[in-house]
């Protein structure tokens, strides 16, 4: 390997960590990189693995993300440098409102990508939520949390149009089929919680 392609594949290991250490890198989105990260994955996971992360790559679904590696007994536990984050209940709702349309989805073949609409989105958290007869509140509330759920990459807002969006595929990553078998659970613990009033920002 000639020193010209040492110092290319040096620049591209750390550009490709860069993007990790942001978030999510997808295929479709981030072509020019994901090739250069399939052929460097050896050297990010080494990496990765010094800093107590491990990089999870979907090359069947189109993403990579970094996430804490499990700690071995007596390892000693390095400070997190990917922090967790507390969802509200109408987040966490529509996340697994989304998980289960997209298993639907792909259970009925056919295209890869799932787009759903706000309108479609709110009607079925509405099962969820307290009754209110302020419909524009209620969507204006809905705008926040489907904003929060595009802050986390779950969603991707379509170009031109406001209130249709692309189900992310990384969402199976983080709503597996653990939650899934507890489907009907969840939904019964979610609809007691909203009786409650204990909805959530």
């Amino acid at each position: 390997m000639t020193t010209e392609s040492t110092m290319s594949d040096h620049n591209r290991l750390g550009q490709l960590l860069v993007i990790l250490f942001q978030g999510v890198l997808y295929r479709d989105g981030d072509a020019a990189l994901w090739q250069p990260l399939i052929d460097l994955q050896g050297r990010v996971r080494d990496y990765c693995a010094t800093v107590g992360l491990e990089l999870i790559l979907d090359e069947a679904e189109g993403y990579a993300y970094l996430r804490h590696r499990a700690i071995a007994p007596g390892e000693p536990e390095l400070p997190r440098l990917i922090q967790r984050r507390q969802l509200s209940y109408p987040v966490s709702l529509i996340l697994v409102l989304l998980r289960k349309k997209l298993a639907e989805f792909d259970a009925a073949g056919g295209d890869t990508r799932l787009v759903i609409g706000r309108d479609q989105i709110a009607e079925q958290v509405r099962l969820f939520l307290p009754e209110t007869g302020n419909e524009a509140r209620l969507l204006d509330r809905m705008d926040t949390h489907l904003n929060k759920v595009i802050e986390l990459g779950f969603l991707h807002r379509l170009r031109g149009q406001e209130h249709q969006f692309e189900v992310r595929r990384i969402l199976k990553a983080f709503v597996d089929a653990q939650w899934l078998s507890a489907f009907e659970q969840r939904l019964a613990q979610y609809g007691a919680h909203a009786v409650a009033g204990e909805e959530g920002a």
